[in-house]
C-alpha cells in the first residue's frame, strides 16, 4: 500500500476540530491538528463561510488523499443537531469541491476502531489517539483529538469496511 494523507474532521459550528495523519502501510504518523473556530455573535452564514474557507485551506495545504467526517449524532437537542449538520455539510462540500474522497463514520464506528469498545468514553479514545500516534500528550482541544480519531478510523478501515462508511467519490468540479 502506498502512503496516504488523511484529514479527519469533527464538525461543529463554534469549533470544528481537525487532524491530519499520514498512513504508510500499517504505520500511522502524526502530521498536525487544530480547530477552526467561529465567534458566537456571528450570523450562521458568516460562520459557515469561515468553516468552508477553513476546510478548503486545510485541503489545499495538506493535500489529503481522503477526508473523513464524523456523522451526525444527537440525543435530544434538535437545534444543535441542525447546526452541526450544517457544519458537516460545508466540510463535505469543501472536500468534494477539491476532488477529495470523503468518508463518514458514526461515533460508534470511531470508538470501536480506536479502542475496540463501542462504549468507550471520550478520555479512553483520546488516550488511544495519543498512544497510536506516539504523542507525548493528548491533543487539545478535544475537538482536534476527535478529528485525529476520525482520521485514524479511516486509516484502519479496509476497502470492504469503507463501503459501509458510505464512501463518496468526489470529482473535480468547476464553480
Amino acid at each position: 500500500m502506498s502512503a496516504r494523507t488523511i484529514l479527519g474532521i469533527d464538525p461543529g459550528t463554534a469549533t470544528m476540530g481537525w487532524g491530519v495523519i499520514r498512513q504508510e502501510g500499517s504505520r500511522l504518523g502524526y502530521v498536525q491538528h487544530g480547530a477552526i473556530t467561529t465567534p458566537s455573535d456571528w450570523t450562521m452564514p458568516r460562520r459557515l463561510g469561515r468553516l468552508f474557507d477553513g476546510v478548503t485551506q486545510l485541503v489545499e495545504g495538506y493535500g489529503p488523499d481522503a477526508v473523513a467526517v464524523e456523522e451526525l449524532f444527537f440525543n435530544t437537542n434538535v437545534t444543535t443537531g441542525i447546526t452541526v449538520g450544517q457544519a458537516r455539510g460545508v466540510a463535505i462540500l469543501a472536500a468534494y469541491r477539491a476532488g477529495v474522497e470523503v468518508a463518514e463514520y458514526t461515533p460508534l464506528q470511531v470508538k470501536q476502531a480506536i479502542t475496540s469498545y463501542g462504549r468507550a468514553d471520550k478520555r479512553q479514545v483520546q488516550e488511544m489517539v495519543r498512544a497510536l500516534l506516539n504523542l507525548r500528550e493528548i491533543p487539545r482541544p478535544d475537538d482536534a483529538a476527535d478529528g485525529l480519531a476520525i482520521a485514524i478510523t479511516h486509516a484502519f478501515s479496509s476497502r470492504g469496511q469503507r463501503a459501509s462508511a458510505r464512501l463518496v467519490r468526489a470529482r473535480k468540479t468547476t464553480r
